[in-house]
C-alpha cells in the first residue's frame, strides 16, 4: 500500500515541552492517561484496553508498581472535552487515545503532553502530524488503515456479491475522515462498474432512514469502514442489512460478531499491544516527534457463514480459504 509523506514545519516543538515529557527516570510511578470512545462495560472496548496494559505489563510497567492508569470513557464523544481537561490536569507522562475524535480533542487541549494514537486512519489529513517518517509535533502512533483500504472492502464485498452493482460508503463525517475512504473506494467502484453512493449519517434516525432509502433500489450493498459512533450502533446497522437483505463489508470484526456478513480489519487488539511499545519508549525518554507513525501490519478476515445463507450468498472459495475467522 501506498505511503504518503508530506513536508511542514514545526521544528524545535520538543524543545518547548515540560520536563515531564522527557522521561529519564523509571524508578518512580509513571502515569498513563487513557481516553478510550467506548463505554465503560463495551467488551470490545474492555479487551482492547486488557491487550493496552498486557502489552505495558510485558514491558515491565506494572499498575499499583511503577504505573498508574487513569482512564475516562466518552461513548459517541460525551462529555469528551470534561474528561480531556480532568486527564490534561493530572499532568500524566503519556495520554494513550484510541480514535481519530479522541486524538483530537487531546491534542485540542494541550501541545505539551507527549501523545500516543491508535484507531487513526488519516493522521496528517487529521493534523495530528507533519510526516509519516516524522511526526514532528507531539503526537505519534499507529495508523488504523492506509488510504486504499476501502478500495480492498469493495473489491471483496463484489467478489462475495456479484450482482452487486450500488454501494454505499456508510460513516459518521464527524467522526470519521469519511473523504479518505470515499476517495479510495471511488478508485475501486468504476473499475468494478460499481456506483458508489456516500451516505453521510451522524445518528441512529440519519442511519435507519438513509439505508433504508437506499435499500428502495435492488443491487445495493454497503461499506461501514471504522468509526466509534457507527460501532456503538452495530446491533442497528447489522439489524437493517438483514431486514434488506444487503450484503455489507465491515471494518470492524464486532459487526460480524453481531451478525453481520464479513468484516477485513487490523487486529485491533495488536494494534493496542503495538500502542504499548510507543508509550513504552516515551515513558523511557524517547520523543514524540522523532518517533515514526507505523503501518498496519497484521489483517483479519473474518465471515459469518449463517448470515450469508440467510442472504441467500455463497461464499467465494478464495475469501473462505484467506478467512482467519468463520462465524457458523
Amino acid at each position: 500500500m501506498r505511503r504518503r509523506e508530506f513536508i511542514a514545519g514545526l521544528g524545535g516543538a520538543a524543545v518547548a515541552w515540560p520536563v515531564v515529557a522527557r522521561g529519564q527516570h523509571t524508578d518512580r510511578t509513571r502515569r498513563v492517561a487513557v481516553l478510550m470512545g467506548f463505554a465503560e462495560h463495551d467488551l470490545e472496548g474492555r479487551a482492547r484496553f486488557e491487550a493496552f496494559r498486557e502489552g505495558l505489563e510485558s514491558l515491565g510497567w506494572s499498575q499499583g508498581r511503577n504505573l498508574h492508569i487513569d482512564i475516562r470513557y466518552a461513548p459517541l464523544g460525551v462529555r469528551v472535552h470534561d474528561h480531556v481537561q480532568e486527564l490534561v490536569a493530572l499532568q500524566p507522562d503519556v495520554v494513550f487515545t484510541a480514535s481519530t475524535p479522541m486524538a483530537a480533542a487531546v491534542q485540542r487541549t494541550t501541545r505539551l503532553l507527549p501523545i500516543v494514537f491508535v484507531g487513526v486512519s488519516d493522521p496528517i489529513g487529521s493534523g495530528f502530524i507533519v510526516n509519516l517518517a516524522r511526526p514532528g509535533g507531539n503526537l505519534t502512533g499507529l495508523q488504523l488503515y492506509e488510504d486504499t483500504i476501502a478500495s480492498k472492502w469493495l473489491a471483496m464485498l463484489k467478489e462475495f456479491a456479484p450482482g452487486l452493482t450500488r454501494c454505499a460508503l456508510v460513516a459518521n463525517p464527524r467522526t470519521t475522515p469519511y473523504e479518505y475512504f470515499f476517495r479510495s473506494a471511488a478508485q475501486a467502484a468504476a473499475s468494478l462498474a460499481v456506483e458508489l453512493i456516500p451516505l453521510r449519517v451522524e445518528s441512529a434516525v440519519e442511519i435507519e432512514s438513509s439505508i433504508e432509502t437506499f435499500a428502495r433500489t435492488p443491487g445495493g450493498g454497503f461499506v461501514v469502514p471504522p468509526d466509534g459512533s457507527m460501532t456503538s450502533h452495530r446491533d442497528l446497522i447489522v439489524a437493517l442489512a438483514a431486514r434488506h437483505r444487503l450484503p455489507a463489508v465491515y471494518g470492524v470484526r464486532a459487526y460480524v460478531a453481531a451478525g453481520g456478513l464479513m468484516s477485513y480489519s487490523t487486529d485491533r487488539l495488536d494494534e493496542f499491544r503495538r500502542g504499548a511499545t510507543y508509550v513504552d519508549r516515551i515513558l523511557r525518554g524517547a520523543f514524540p516527534a522523532d518517533l515514526p507513525v507505523q503501518a498496519p501490519t497484521k489483517f483479519e478476515t473474518t465471515i459469518n457463514l449463517k448470515t450469508a445463507k440467510a442472504l441467500g450468498l455463497a461464499v467465494p472459495p478464495g475469501l473462505l480459504v484467506a478467512a482467519d475467522e468463520v462465524i457458523e
